[in-house]
């Protein structure tokens, strides 16, 4: 019996509509262009490089610009005996200053001469890493940190990299950084040494509208669908759907990939507004579980604790119960216990990304007011989320509250 056969034939390269795929020419995107050209316009005069920080939600193109435009300096730079670019590329998240700054270390080595990520000393990993920039056969080096935010208040590496040649700790190459931040107010919370240190130079990429999404849209499904695949209204209705929620583009080719996947699995003759609108509900559960996923791991104790109180019928439960419930978890796992002010915070948090439901109870003078918090999503998708903590689902195999009263 044949498990696999050739079906409908859909897309004409589905790849084009994937994460991973890069675009031949930025649309949509020409302000930031301009200004993305400005602040790397003094290595094109063979002068120090600015220090540049991007800044917008998941999937408005910070990213993809980012690569293009600086592929195209790289490339033009080739024309001049006086510059020659490098780049190199670091994601931060779940990274430390001295992990990121490993990482690093690593990216210029061998495989057999990469170093491990614990084992050495903050001086000795930074030693090494301005050796690899000294070495370097570039007049200039550019290191982009993506999820720069995810480095938090530890912005020990933020400080060293943009004085190592003040510092004569580098001294034949030319350092530039640039942070991709999906959070705007991340530099607020840098500390006053490292502001002063940067002087960056902000780009800001905001949603798309519905009508830069179609046009995006168009571009990719002209190279990745069979032609006459899409019926007229698909397009429109995935583009405006994006936008309304969160104009990113991602989403909107998540959309649009997916009611393609859906068409090929039923064999239908075309994309429809119905596979669209099924193919949204994929996505958007994608996403909550996507979300669940990126928590912290002290989010997910807290969520666990309002879930063991449903599974117990106690919900809605008040700020003072669930603690008690989340403060036993968090010593049967021999993890710090946060505070109760930290935990109502997450409360909140947690409230505000659509998690957790919360109602202010008012009983008038005689009782004050307090809040009540219940799940805001089902319970047994937070439940097989949370399972995948490894630390958690020890815990999870007995679901009794008694276990943690």
């Amino acid at each position: 019996m044949v498990t696999f056969e050739r079906s409908k034939e859909v897309f004409k390269n589905e790849q084009v509509l994937q994460e991973e795929y890069t675009p031949d020419e930025l649309i949509e995107r020409e302000e930031e262009r301009e200004d993305y050209i400005e602040a790397l316009q003094p290595v094109a005069n063979a002068a120090s490089p600015r220090n540049i920080f991007v800044y917008g939600d998941t999937g408005v193109g910070k990213t993809v610009a980012t690569r293009m435009i600086l592929n195209e300096l790289s490339q033009d730079m080739e024309q001049f005996d006086d510059v020659d670019v490098e780049v190199v590329w670091a994601n931060c998240k779940e990274l430390t200053s001295y992990q990121t700054a490993v990482k690093l270390v690593n990216s210029f080595r061998e495989r057999s001469q990469k170093i491990s990520m614990s084992g050495h000393s903050n001086a000795a990993v930074y030693d090494m890493l301005w050796e690899e920039i000294d070495a370097l056969d570039a007049t200039h080096l550019y290191i982009v940190l993506d999820e720069v935010d995810s480095l938090g208040t530890d912005d020990d590496l933020l400080y060293k990299l943009p004085r190592a040649r003040s510092n004569q700790d580098i001294n034949n190459t030319y350092l530039g950084l640039i942070g991709i931040s999906n959070n705007f107010k991340f530099r607020d919370n840098l500390s006053a040494r490292v502001k002063s240190t940067l002087c960056e130079h902000e780009i800001r990429f905001g949603p798309y509208d519905a009508g830069e999404l179609q046009t995006i849209l168009e571009q990719r499904a002209e190279k990745a669908f069979v032609e006459g695949m899409l019926i007229s209204g698909v397009i429109p209705l995935v583009a405006a759907s994006a936008a309304q929620n969160t104009g990113s583009a991602r989403r909107a080719l998540d959309i649009l990939y997916n009611a393609g996947s859906l068409t090929r699995k039923k064999d239908a003759d075309a994309v429809t507004e119905d596979h669209v609108r099924e193919a949204i509900s994929l996505v958007e559960k994608g996403v909550i579980e996507d979300e669940l996923r990126d928590l912290p791991t002290q989010s997910h104790l807290v969520l666990y604790a309002v879930a063991l109180l449903a599974e117990q019928g106690e919900l809605p439960a008040r700020r003072k119960r669930i603690y008690e419930v989340y403060e036993t978890i968090a010593t049967r796992l021999d993890t710090t216990v946060k505070a109760k002010r930290t935990v109502l915070n997450r409360l909140s948090q947690l409230s505000l990304k659509g998690f957790l439901h919360v109602d202010e109870v008012n009983k008038g003078r005689s009782g004050g007011k307090h809040y009540q918090y219940e799940l805001d999503i089902k319970q047994d998708l937070l439940l097989n989320i949370l399972s995948e903590n490894t630390r958690l689902e020890e815990l999870m195999v007995d679901q009794n509250l008694d276990q943690f009263s």
